[in-house]
Parts: structure tokens; sequence; C-alpha cells
């Protein structure tokens, strides 16, 4: 069954996205922005309003410094006289010159994704990467770009569910801006990165959860399979060790048949299947070519029966 997707609110802020949010890795690394922007407008067209990047895109690729997907997103966004339709979202903590949650770090860092997404505030702002700052410090920074205007909203990647019980405490005794969600690495192949403790967290506390990896770098598309040819991909390496676990096939089996079931791509599924869960508000995924966003835009109409569900739930344990 489909049906036509509306906005979702984003945890207890005031932001309402689209259920998929685009990732923005790809920008300025696999896909120049000739690509990129053609992926973003037709992104745009389909409804999507959710755009997720960070500072450190792509500061591994040879030649790049990081920030590269923020400039195109930044060129994108004034090219096209959008930017209060879109929802964008950057983190803190992994460029290269600004490594860390230490409070003049995140402030420095802030500045540059202004500067460099060419907006005046950032709409949800990440804690990219959790470190030993004490959360006095990193909330009470975030606090302060939220109170000048340059931040809307703040949210936690990659954190524990002790440091985050703890972030949130903090916030909340002292009267400063709480996270409103988290993001997590959490898909259909690596569902204890985000399952048990750090959910409780988040469902205790009306956080909204936006999963990275939500296709497992590719590997839930199904286009690695077991003695199939190679993918021309620069994630296939990581991709491809998810055949080498024994719930690597069992889930592309069951993802095989919910989606001859429905008639769509495995990526549908495996992303419907995300966005149902429990606090999901928008999985992110990424598309380097316009011919790879269809299968992403069509999970946001997809409802999987119970039955399917539980095949896919026994699968992936």
């Amino acid at each position: 069954m489909t049906g036509n997707p509306s906005r979702v609110p984003l945890g207890t802020s005031d932001l309402s996205v689209y259920p998929l949010a685009l990732g923005g890795n790809v920008f300025g690394w696999t896909a120049d922005e000739q690509q990129s922007f053609a992926v973003l407008d037709a992104y745009a067209a389909a409804g999507g309003n959710f755009v997720d990047t960070a500072d450190v895109y792509s500061a591994w690729a040879p030649g790049n410094t990081g920030g590269e997907s923020e400039t195109v997103i930044g060129n994108w966004l004034r090219s096209r006289g959008n930017r209060d339709d879109v929802v964008i979202a950057t983190k803190a903590g992994m460029h290269p010159e600004a490594r860390g949650l230490g409070a003049a770090t995140i402030k420095a860092a802030a500045e540059g994704s202004l500067r460099r997404l060419g907006v005046e505030r950032i709409d949800l702002y990440y804690t990219h990467r959790d470190d030993d700052t004490p959360v006095e410090e990193f909330v009470t920074a975030l606090d302060e770009l939220v109170r000048e205007g340059k931040v809307r909203a703040v949210a936690a990647s990659n954190i524990s569910a002790e440091r985050l019980a703890e972030a949130l405490a903090f916030a909340e005794r002292e009267g400063l801006a709480k996270y409103v969600a988290v993001q997590p690495h959490y898909n259909l192949v690596s569902r204890g990165t985000f399952e048990g403790p750090l959910a409780d967290v988040v469902a205790e506390h009306g956080l909204a959860t936006v999963p990275y990896y939500a296709l497992a770098s590719g590997f839930l598309t199904g286009k690695y399979r077991p003695g199939g040819p190679e993918v021309d991909s620069a994630r296939a390496e990581g991709a491809a060790r998810y055949l080498d676990e024994p719930r690597g096939p069992k889930v592309l089996e069951a993802l095989d048949t919910v989606a001859a079931e429905h008639g769509v791509a495995p990526a549908s599924v495996a992303l419907a299947w995300l966005a149902a869960r429990p606090t999901v508000a928008a999985p992110i995924a990424s598309a380097r070519t316009l011919d790879q966003l269809p299968p992403l835009l069509a999970a946001t109409g997809l409802e999987l029966t119970a039955e399917q569900t539980a095949l896919l739930d026994a699968a992936s344990e």
C-alpha cells in the first residue's frame, strides 16, 4: 500500500520534515556540482525539504579539505532562491581544522558552516561525534548559538545512551536548548547500533531519530550479491562485507520477497522498514546520480504489512 507522504515533526522542535532526508555526503565528492544540483532539484521537486550534511564532508577525498558538501548546497540554495523551503542539517566536531566539542571549536565550526552554506541560520545542528568534553561545555555552547539566532535546533550523532541522558538532564536543569534528535548508525543489518539503551533514552525524551547508513553503504539496495559482479562505488568494499555475515544474505532474501510483493526496489523496502521504527522521523539516504533517487523517494509512500515487517524483523535479528 502506498500513500502521499506528508511532513513529520522533528522531535520536540518546531521543524517539520519530509520523511526521507537527502544525504549530502556525496556532494563535492563522488557527485560534482552539476550532478549534485540535479539530484537536489529532483528531490525538492518530489516534495523533499530535509538535506543532511556536515562540515567534514568530504575531507577524506584527495584534494578536498572539508566543507565541499556545504559549499555545493549553499550554491544550490542561492541559485534556486529556495532557502526558506529547505531544512538544512549540518554537524560540528570532525572537520580537520575544527575537531572536538570544545565551546570555542563549536562556535568556530558554526561560523564556517554558515559561511559555506551562505545562510544566516542552521536549521538543525548536530554534535557529530561525542568526545570527552564535559556536557556542560558543549550544551552551553550550543545554547548560545540558538540564543544568537544562528541555530534553530540542536541534535546529536554518534553518542551513547549515558551521555545523551546526561546532556538532556543538564539542559533541562539549566533551562538551555535541548537535543531534539539523534542521528545513529541504524539499518536492517545493524540494529544493535541503536536499539536498546540509546533507543530507550530517545523514546523517553520524545526525540526524533534520523538514521545514517540507512542502506548500509548501498548493501540494502540489493546490488551486492554472493558471487555477483563487482560494483563501481567508492563504498563497495564496506558494503560487500555484509555478505560475509549470516544476517546479510537472509536480509537480502527477505527484501527481495517484500519488494516483489510491492513491485518496488529492495532499497525502497529497507527504507520503509526503517521509517516505520519507533521514533524514526526520516532515514538519511544519498544519491550520486538521478537514477539512484526514485527508489529512495518511493520509500516515503510505502507501507509494509505486519507480515512483511515480521519477515524483515526475523531476517535481521
